[in-house]
């Protein structure tokens, strides 16, 4: 960015700083005057033009997103957006946090029994494995760093080699802090996720499995599939949840948001807005609308309420009439002080 200075010629014998700020059309002017010491002999004050862009800060639409009725992350965009890129931008965003969310569930296996044995070996006995003479190939190239600890895998599934405690703590820490990132709980504090910090849990999680692994995992293992793009996920729950971008719908108040306008069209140039967006696959419909009032209020309505219903029926349980013999329930008592029938009493004095 280009600052333009233009010098103005001052009084010489102004000896204090001199700030002035004032506000042009499509820039901020900036006065600055050094003392004289700093100034050559015409006393020249310099006035720097700045872009507004500098000092102002970008007033975004905030996107609470949601799958179903459950919270997913927060996104920030314009106004003017076109939703395709908005739709495009969100379902990459959603595909990748699932993404690290599988990977992390691999990680727990990988700590405890090491990589996964080939698909030819997985739940055989080693009876079986010697009975049919197959041999794991990547046993020997996959050796986790500082040496392996033997942990037999009773599902048959991983060959059991984990590594060492300082590895499993690499890899347990980095576990953590990808799943803090794309962590469900970010949208209710208030944080939003874009796709560099998505991206970045996902390079925290590589760059693990390359300290434990130098030599890589086995083409055939889920971590490094999952790492490579090359899941295969047919057949499994998790295929239910990923939603292809050409196939994803965003919804708000129960209007599908289509791809050929901009986000503006729907809540119109108001860019300090926030709304619950709704993604899902074409074709399901339009999902179920927002409830007036959130599960934490209703939970507050109704102990409310129950602690309004215990104390009607506590004074409903109460009979101790004994006020009733009180001076201060005396209706009488006026009537009687009028007619200085108050203070007599009977018997001798």
């Amino acid at each position: 960015m280009g600052v333009n200075t233009i010098p103005i010629r001052v009084s010489p014998s102004l000896q204090n700083y001199l700030w002035c700020f004032a506000r042009v059309p499509g820039c901020l002017a900036i006065l600055c005057l050094q003392t004289i010491e700093h100034c050559d002999t015409s006393g020249t004050l310099l006035f720097c033009v700045l872009p507004d862009a500098a000092f102002s800060t970008a007033r975004m639409v905030q996107l609470h997103v949601k799958r179903g009725d459950e919270s997913q992350f927060l996104f920030s965009t314009s106004v003017d957006v076109p939703l395709e890129t908005l739709t495009q931008q969100v379902t990459a965003i959603y595909n990748t946090r699932l993404k690290v969310d599988r990977i992390c569930s691999e990680f727990p296996e990988l700590v405890d029994h090491g990589v996964t044995l080939p698909p030819n070996m997985q739940g055989l006995t080693d009876e079986q494995i010697v009975d049919l003479k197959l041999k794991d190939e990547w046993e020997e190239r996959c050796v986790p760093s500082g040496g392996p600890e033997f942990n037999k895998d009773e599902i048959g599934r991983r060959n059991g080699h984990a590594p060492n405690q300082k590895m499993k703590e690499v890899l347990r820490n980095t576990m953590e802090e990808a799943k803090a990132i794309i962590s469900k709980k970010q949208a209710v504090a208030g944080v939003c996720v874009t796709m560099e910090t998505v991206k970045e849990a996902l390079d925290q999680l590589r760059g693990a499995v390359m300290i434990v692994y130098p030599m890589g995992l086995p083409p055939h293992d889920p971590i490094r599939m999952e790492l490579e793009d090359q899941e295969d996920l047919s057949g499994t729950q998790a295929s239910l949840q990923v939603i292809p971008v050409e196939e994803a719908q965003l919804w708000w108040a129960a209007k599908e948001l289509h791809r050929g306008k901009k986000l503006q069209d729907y809540i119109g140039k108001n860019d300090k807005t926030k709304i619950v967006v709704k993604i899902q696959k074409r074709g399901q419909g339009a999902p179920a609308r927002e409830p007036v009032v959130t599960e934490e209020q209703q939970k507050q309505m109704m102990m409310h309420h129950y602690k309004r219903q215990q104390e009607l029926k506590m004074l409903d349980e109460v009979e101790d009439d004994s006020h009733l013999h009180s001076d201060w329930s005396d209706r009488q008592a006026l009537k009687r002080q009028f007619q200085g029938l108050s203070n007599i009493k009977w018997g001798p004095r």
